[in-house]
């Protein structure tokens, strides 16, 4: 079992470093909708922000069915957030938050009364590290445990929020 803190702590740093998120939902029809964000807040206690317009469908849902997994993926490691979502109008954290990749993607700024934020506060998170997270060392970690038989030993961990 890993160390709450040592778990979270790695969560916080797997986030970080991939900043890019699946969001998954559920829509009118139960199916499962899932569209990339951009992390906002990387200083990760359990909860992360993304920033989205009010009018979008997947706010739209969000509202109805807040039950959300959030999963990052890149350099060997991933991460599967469990949580709660909820819409926020916050202009003062969207000035916060706000940067010139957001800026890429949503019109207006965070004045725009159309830009809201989706919190998410996590219940459970699951992560898997590969040692030494790169592609060479990854794919050297696969040759090496096809020529001994062994299998890779990575870093892995539940951590409840």
């Amino acid at each position: 079992m890993t160390d709450q803190n040592d778990g979270t702590a790695k969560v916080r740093q797997l986030i970080k470093d991939t900043r890019i998120a699946m969001l998954t939902h559920a829509d009118e029809h139960g199916n499962l909708i899932s569209k990339p964000m951009a992390t906002q807040d990387v200083d990760f206690d359990g909860t992360v922000y993304f920033i989205a317009e009010r009018t979008s469908d997947q706010v739209q849902d969000l509202q109805q069915r807040p039950a959300v997994n959030v999963a990052y993926a890149g350099n060997g490691a991933w991460v599967s957030l469990t949580g709660t979502a909820l819409v926020l109008n916050d202009e003062a954290k969207l000035k916060e938050l706000w940067d010139s990749f957001t800026g890429s993607w949503l019109e207006g700024g965070p004045e725009n009364p159309d830009n809201v934020l989706i919190e998410v506060t996590g219940r459970s998170a699951e992560y898997w590290d590969t040692p030494g997270g790169g592609k060479v060392t990854q794919v050297a970690n696969l040759v090496k445990a096809k020529v001994t038989g062994d299998t890779i030993k990575g870093d892995k961990g539940v951590v409840e929020l």
